[in-house]
């Protein structure tokens, strides 16, 4: 007569119990993950700003006026992610003068779902502001 051995397995309930637990904090951190995110791709904006910033004080410089035209600072706006490339921000000098200018990076897309688009300016002063929070 042959003995059964019984195998050692999980339960139905620990199985769900466990998955139930695994739902839970995937729930938790899902927020905090998509604002780590949306900070990060914010950095596109920041960096591309700040870039502009220094062409216009180069431009400034040599012509005692703020240009109005990215091409004429030699700034190159890549291809945005809605044309299949990998910006995703879409840059512009919104005001310029011969004292001051203002430049804006509106992002192409909605990071986080909620029909909002990100916006950063920075002027001749160099200051960065966040004027559309996503």
């Amino acid at each position: 007569m042959r003995k059964h051995k019984k195998l050692k397995a999980y339960s139905m309930l620990q199985i769900m119990g466990a998955i139930l637990i695994a739902g839970i904090l995937t729930a938790l951190a899902v927020p905090s993950i998509m604002k780590a995110v949306t900070k990060a791709k914010q950095g596109e904006a920041k960096t591309q700003l700040e870039h502009i910033y220094s062409l216009e004080r180069l431009y400034f410089l040599e012509f005692s006026k703020y240009s109005g035209d990215l091409e004429e600072i030699d700034f190159d706006q890549q291809t945005l992610v809605t044309e299949g490339g990998g910006a995703r921000y879409k840059i512009e000098i919104v005001e310029a003068g011969t004292t001051t200018f203002t430049a804006r990076a509106t992002a192409v897309q909605d990071f986080d779902g909620d029909g909002v688009f990100n916006v950063w300016e920075i002027n001749q002063d160099r200051k960065l502001t966040e004027t559309i929070k996503d």
